[in-house]
C-alpha cells in the first residue's frame, strides 16, 4: 500500500467508537490508549498501560466475564507483535463479542520508531487467520473502517480481527489517566460491580 493511501490513526479510531453504545474498549500500550482517549475519556475505556503485549488477553478476560457487551481491543502493531500467542488463545476460547483492531504503522511508536516486523514479512492477518480467528481482515478504507464498528454490536459473529495500515503521523498526545485503581473501579463500577 502507498502511504499516500495510508489512514488516519484518528480518523479510524473516530469512526471505530462514534457509535459505540455499550462497547467496553480496551486501549494498547501507548498511541492507542491515547487515540480512545483523543475521542472522549468514558467510563467503559481500559487503558493499558505498561503491560506491552496484555492488551488482546484483557479483552479476551472482559468477553468471557461480560459475554452480553461488545468488547473492542485497539493496539498498535507492535503491542500486538509482542503478543501474538493471545490469538491462538482467543481462537481456541471463541469468544463471540470480542474484536481486535490493529492500528499497524509498521514502527514501535513508543520506544522509537524503529521499524516493526509488519512492514517486511509478518502478517497479522494471516496470523490471526492461522490461529483459528476466521473474521480476520485486512482493512485499507474508511468505509470498511466503519462496516467494522458495525459488526462489533453482532455479540454471535466474533471473534473478529482486522489490521489497519495507518500513517505515522506524530499527533498530539491526550493523555489519559495512569491511576490503574482508577481506571479498574471506573469500569468495575460502569459494570455494575463493587470497586475493589
Amino acid at each position: 500500500m502507498s502511504k499516500a493511501n495510508l489512514l488516519d490513526r484518528r480518523q479510524v479510531v473516530s469512526a471505530l467508537l462514534a457509535n459505540r453504545k455499550d462497547v467496553v474498549a480496551i486501549g494498547g500500550l501507548g498511541a492507542s490508549t491515547n487515540d480512545i482517549t483523543a475521542v472522549g475519556d468514558h467510563a467503559r475505556n481500559f487503558y493499558l498501560w505498561g503491560g506491552m503485549g496484555g492488551a488482546a488477553m484483557i479483552g479476551l478476560g472482559l468477553a468471557l466475564a461480560q459475554p452480553k457487551l461488545p468488547v473492542l481491543v485497539i493496539t498498535g502493531d507492535g503491542e500486538m507483535l509482542m503478543g501474538m500467542g493471545s490469538l491462538a488463545t482467543i481462537a481456541l476460547q471463541k469468544p463471540s463479542n470480542l474484536s481486535i483492531v490493529v492500528l499497524d504503522n509498521e514502527a514501535y511508536g513508543e520506544t522509537g520508531g524503529q521499524t516493526s516486523h509488519t512492514s517486511a514479512a509478518a502478517d497479522l492477518v494471516g496470523i490471526a487467520k492461522a490461529c483459528g480467528i476466521a473474521d480476520s481482515r485486512a482493512i485499507s478504507t474508511l468505509a470498511e473502517v466503519e462496516a467494522f464498528a458495525k459488526a462489533v454490536h453482532d455479540l454471535a459473529a466474533g471473534p473478529r480481527f482486522a489490521n489497519v495500515k495507518i500513517d505515522s503521523a506524530s499527533v498530539e498526545r491526550i493523555l489519559p489517566s495512569r491511576d490503574g485503581t482508577y481506571i479498574v473501579n471506573r469500569i468495575r463500577g460502569d459494570l455494575g460491580f463493587q470497586p475493589i
